[in-house]
């Protein structure tokens, strides 16, 4: 697809249009008119330049957003996007996840948890011809590892650049291609986080919920070698000096006013199919839900709360609640909605546009009943592959699976490995096999580990894997003691609870997996040949979805554009732009959200019980209505957190939300329960995003933690 073709479609109806859509920042100069006469100050061109102010200010931390609030390399970010470093340097003698954490010099700030990143795009090419060339041919796996050797190729010669991550991103579905290179900080250090009590309040039981009173922010601190390169942890590094950072507001944003977000939304499905849909809410949300909350279940009951295991699971239950209520609120509003209906309808729409075109017809007319058969191909095995992917979620057999297959991939010339095992990736890896120390208990891995295997063994017999049952004993009925007792065994003679046990296999051969008497390394062993050959087959189905998916998807396109209806690509990760404005809701009849929440209803709310209960020191300041340089009179009060109509996502957390001069005046952390559904379909009316103002932000340093060092350190708009 040609960049004109989107500029053109955005351009035509982006007034009417706004709220909805992340941009990629190529696309925002079509935009210029309409985005300042909706309050955007700064150039519209300049939002496009990654390498130039405010854009360079924005960065990733690799499934979070985060931003450069100083010259000094100071980060900030979401308290639940900083939360595994929180967790990884809390124990139950000193933790810092319930009594906050504040670093008063340089010396005294403590590494983030191991693999803890900063990424700084610099530079987006679009690669389409290069990814698609000699492909014309090709179909299912030569296609999909086509594409696949083309994405090593561009990768391998663009971190030629040492501190470099590159990465090439696909958009519509595979019609356009992206390589992303970004500079990859790999020593950051957590430098404050207030007290669970005030980066968590409400807990999961407010989470997604409107009002809100949540203080969900923290700060790292990304360094450098002396020379100004990234390099891994040493006390010789220096803070990073970014070429831009963002100016805190301490005037905020009233009701109405424009605002902004730049971040890296992870994933929407709003060109998915009509069967798609169904499939995805009438029975993997469900299913989904089902089986995270029995997850949480079980670490609750074996790991006793404010125990050492329990505080190695607390980020894990976090990110699981979280998606359990996710999955409840998709499948709520699916029931109440017409989203299947429309769906339906889009693409009879569609069918019948192509059909009345014969070159439309010669083009896209077998693209649509393609993409559902291959589609309703790949839910053939979908309760085993749910069940496989949390067996994945717990830690002795990936762990087991990925060193051996390490070895494998050891043996091949590093182009020929498969991504993730390549040498480029040894770094993350290694991190990954030491965060098992601060994220794993025996005790609660074999019991989540056993009741999947119960859920497993209970699958019909074709639905299962010849190799996993005879590895784990499993035969036609299933024998819950005789399971446990193997697995009681296992977790009993392995070693791969041992750091360096793992880090060691890191560099073993094939031979010696193979001669090992490890339990999971012999699990591992026996199940290579069945893992290599689902993955073929896998493989074979992606690549045929890779050829047609971006067929429909032009199709699409090509529709809206006649129609004068913007289109912009799902969120894949990459960077993106979204505007709207402060706004409350109506959630229901009779019932109006306000668009903002004030110092006082933390106290109306707090019990004194955990998740609703606020340090004393905090309550005793807003009764004695301390409100300083931060009160705002249209509320008489401090702002908490704020409503906006800005469209965003899971990996926006931490999100740097913008006023039109391009200042930070919240961090987008949630959105409403309603909004949920938002992945699938954007709605004016209920689609509101929930930012932490930064007005709280200073008040809590400023007030609650004496953090005075670091409110000198940042540049603060008065």
């Amino acid at each position: 697809m040609k960049k004109w073709l989107l500029s053109v479609a955005v351009a035509a109806s982006f007034a009417s249009h706004a709220d909805e859509g992340m941009w990629q920042p190529h696309q925002l100069p079509a935009m210029a008119d309409e985005l300042k006469a909706k309050g955007l100050e700064i150039d519209a061109k300049s939002i496009s330049k990654l390498t130039e102010f405010p854009m360079n200010a924005v960065i990733s931390l690799g499934g979070c957003t985060a931003s450069f609030v100083s010259p000094k390399g100071l980060v900030v970010t979401n308290h639940h996007c900083a939360y595994g470093s929180i967790q990884y340097n809390s124990t139950a003698e000193k933790n810092l996840l319930q009594d906050g954490f504040l670093a008063k010099t340089f010396a005294d700030e403590l590494p983030a948890a191991p693999g803890s990143r900063v990424y700084v795009t610099e530079e987006v090419t679009n690669v389409t011809e290069r990814v698609n060339a000699g492909l014309e041919n090709k179909t299912g796996r030569e296609f999909y590892q086509g594409v696949e050797n083309q994405e090593k190729a561009l990768v391998a010669e663009c971190e030629k650049d040492e501190g470099y991550r590159c990465q090439v991103y696909s958009f519509h579905g595979g019609l356009e291609y992206y390589l992303v290179k970004q500079l990859e900080i790999r020593d950051v250090r957590l430098v404050y986080n207030p007290a669970g009590s005030v980066g968590k309040y409400g807990g999961d039981v407010d989470n997604w919920m409107w009002p809100r009173h949540t203080g969900d922010f923290s700060f790292y601190r990304a360094y450098v070698s002396k020379t100004g390169k990234p390099a891994e942890f040493s006390a010789d590094n220096v803070p990073y000096e970014p070429k831009s950072f963002l100016k805190v507001s301490a005037k905020g944003v009233s009701e109405g006013d424009f605002v902004m977000v730049a971040g890296y939304p992870g994933r929407t499905n709003r060109y998915r199919t009509a069967n798609e849909v169904q499939n995805q809410f009438e029975w993997a949300y469900p299913e989904g839900k089902m089986l995270r909350e029995r997850f949480i279940e079980i670490i609750k009951e074996t790991a006793p709360e404010g125990s050492d295991e329990r505080i190695k699971y607390e980020s894990q239950i976090a990110g699981l609640a979280n998606y359990a209520k996710n999955f409840t609120s998709m499948i709520e509003f699916y029931g109440k909605s017409t989203m299947l209906a429309d769906r339906k309808a889009r693409e009879a729409e569609l069918a019948a546009w192509i059909a009345k075109d014969s070159s439309r017809e010669a083009k896209y007319g077998k693209t649509l009943s393609e993409l559902d058969a291959l589609i309703a191909k790949s839910k053939a095995h979908q309760e085993r592959d749910m069940i496989l992917s949390y067996i994945g979620n717990t830690t002795m057999v990936p762990t087991a699976t990925n060193l051996y297959r390490l070895a494998h991939e050891k043996q091949l010339p590093d182009m020929q490995r498969e991504p993730g095992f390549q040498d480029r990736d040894m770094t993350r890896f290694k991190a990954s096999m030491e965060r098992i120390d601060r994220r794993y208990a025996p005790s609660v891995d074999k019991a989540v580990l056993l009741d999947m295997l119960k859920r497993y063994a209970a699958l019909p017999e074709a639905q299962r894997l010849p190799a996993m049952d005879k590895a784990f004993g499993i035969d036609k009925k299933v024998n819950e003691a005789k399971l446990a007792k193997t697995l009681d065994k296992m977790y009993a003679k392995t070693e791969l609870g041992n750091k360096d046990v793992r880090l060691a296999w890191m560099e073993k051969s094939v031979d010696d997996f193979k001669a090992s008497k490890d339990p999971f390394i012999q699990f591992a062993v026996a199940m290579y040949d069945t893992n290599m050959s689902e993955e073929k087959k896998e493989k074979e189905l992606d690549g045929e979805l890779m050829k047609v998916r971006p067929q429909y998807m032009d199709a699409i396109i090509a529709y809206n554009r006649e129609q004068g209806k913007p289109v912009y690509a799902d969120a894949n990760s990459s960077l993106r732009v979204t505007v709207g404005h402060v706004k409350g809701y109506e959630p229901k009849d009779g019932l109006v959200a306000k668009p903002f929440t004030r110092l006082e209803g933390i106290v109306e709310k707090d019990t004194g019980v955990d998740p609703f209960d606020a340090p004393k020191k905090q309550l005793e300041l807003i009764k004695q209505k301390q409100y300083g340089d931060f009160y705002v009179k249209a509320i008489d009060s401090v702002p908490v957190n704020f409503l906006s109509t800005l469209d965003t996502t899971g990996g926006n957390s931490g999100s740097p939300t913008l006023n039109g001069r391009a200042e930070l005046v919240g961090l987008l952390f949630d959105g409403v329960y309603e909004s949920i559904i938002g992945d699938w379909a954007y709605d004016d009316n209920i689609n509101r995003s929930i930012q932490v103002d930064s007005r709280y932000m200073l008040w809590v340093m400023k007030y609650l933690d004496n953090a005075d060092n670091l409110l000198a350190e940042m540049e603060i708009v008065k």
